[in-house]
């Protein structure tokens, strides 16, 4: 059955720059925000925007990503005609062909789109932390009769060589485009969040596959060879919270973005809401020794220690003398009797034993340029009395001392 609307969420990026977080998951599963995965906000994003059919384009570590996205039911995009699909680089002869590029990626899942005879394709990133409303860029794109619809961020002039940058008229018609411009000649700064009409993003594809030269990417080929032939593309303005958390600082600061009053992240909104697979987990407890302040606590959680500032997720113990402070907790994990945890992000299931040090607060350093957030790999283990130096990376499974 036809649908007007296919959304392709691109989650094939090995993230390298999160290594220790997603060395044995894929970016897009990796934990945010105390109750949700990456992956939560542009599948949410769909549900909330009315679109029913979604691909996910995977291929590094997707074990956890297949198994957290299920039948796809917590997003009501459990459906027969339709819904939710992790899609697999294609293999044929075989022979497994990885995706080269994020063009490549939709290029692979022709077939799979397709199968629904779009009118329109949306292409997202699998590691933006935002809120959007996809059915308002698409009327967008229609009322503009464009072929390609890019949303954009005005950034500080001073950052725009960061991104790819849009130029546009006063009506918002892009006449150029440039990736991380030494000299930009404007602040608009692609989102990673395009609308395709798609009988001309399959030409494209097609087309780009062909040259041998290309790297099979969005902002690097398609874009370009796009506005090159003149077709119609505008630039679909947006105002409000977005940030790529494809770094360690990034994701950190996204974190706790959540708890900060003075940043627009609302994701208690009934209007827009972030859906999730949350785990069946009891009320958390808050024992007599505990005090919390200005955090974020999950259910399943048992805190009898201090914690300030910090996102703590589901099942986390913290122990009676510990002390957390400005540090992102995912689940499972447990922070022993009088542990010292500063400015850190403790994965899934990793054990600080009692009186580890992991970070420390910045203000606390000699050298401040010596300050980093200090990151311990899902699983790993900080034997009693070890000190992990602020902004080092201790891997997945790995156990620590002195």
């Amino acid at each position: 059955m036809a649908k007007e609307i296919v959304a392709m969420i691109l989650a094939g990026g090995r993230g390298s720059r999160l290594y220790a977080l997603t060395q044995k998951t894929a970016k897009p599963a990796v934990s945010f925000g105390g109750k949700y995965r990456i992956v939560d906000f542009p599948l949410s994003n769909c549900v909330n925007s009315n679109i029913d059919t979604v691909g996910i384009a995977t291929q590094y570590q997707p074990q956890k990503l297949n198994e957290y996205i299920g039948n796809g039911q917590p997003w009501d995009l459990d459906r027969q005609n339709g819904g939710v699909h992790v899609l697999s680089p294609y293999e044929a002869m075989g022979s497994k062909e990885w995706y080269k590029g994020t063009a490549n990626a939709i290029y692979q899942n022709i077939n799979f789109i397709e199968k629904y005879n779009p009118e329109y394709v949306v292409v997202l990133s699998g590691d933006h932390i935002y809120k959007m409303n996809y059915a308002n860029m698409i009327d967008f794109h229609e009322k503009n009769n464009a072929d390609c619809t890019i949303a954009v961020l005005e950034v500080p002039w001073e950052e725009a060589s960061r991104f790819g940058i849009l130029a546009t008229d006063e009506n918002n018609k892009i006449y150029e485009f440039a990736e991380k411009p030494a000299e930009p000649k404007s602040n608009k700064a692609s989102m990673g969040v395009y609308v395709f009409s798609w009988d001309k993003l399959r030409k494209y594809l097609i087309e780009d596959e062909s040259n041998p030269d290309s790297a099979n990417d969005f902002g690097k080929n398609i874009i370009p060879m796009m506005l090159e032939a003149g077709e119609r593309m505008f630039a679909f303005p947006f105002a409000g919270y977005w940030k790529d958390v494809g770094t360690i600082d990034s994701l950190w600061e996204a974190n706790l973005d959540i708890i900060n009053p003075n940043v627009d992240l609302d994701l208690s909104d009934p209007s827009w809401k972030i859906y999730s697979k949350t785990p069946a987990s009891p009320p958390h407890y808050i024992g007599k020794n505990a005090k919390v302040e200005n955090s974020s606590v999950s259910e399943g959680c048992e805190i009898d220690g201090e914690v300030d500032y910090s996102v703590v997720s589901s099942n986390v113990t913290i122990e009676a003398d510990a002390d957390v402070r400005y540090s992102v907790i995912m689940p499972g994990a447990v922070i022993k009797k009088g542990a010292k945890v500063y400015y850190s992000i403790i994965a899934e299931n990793a054990v600080i034993e009692e009186n580890a040090k992991i970070g420390e607060i910045p203000e606390l350093l000699n050298k401040p340029e010596d300050w980093g957030i200090a990151v311990i790999g899902a699983g790993a283990t900080i034997k009693s009395g070890t000190h992990i130096e602020p902004g080092r990376m201790i891997n997945s499974n790995e156990e620590v001392s002195e």
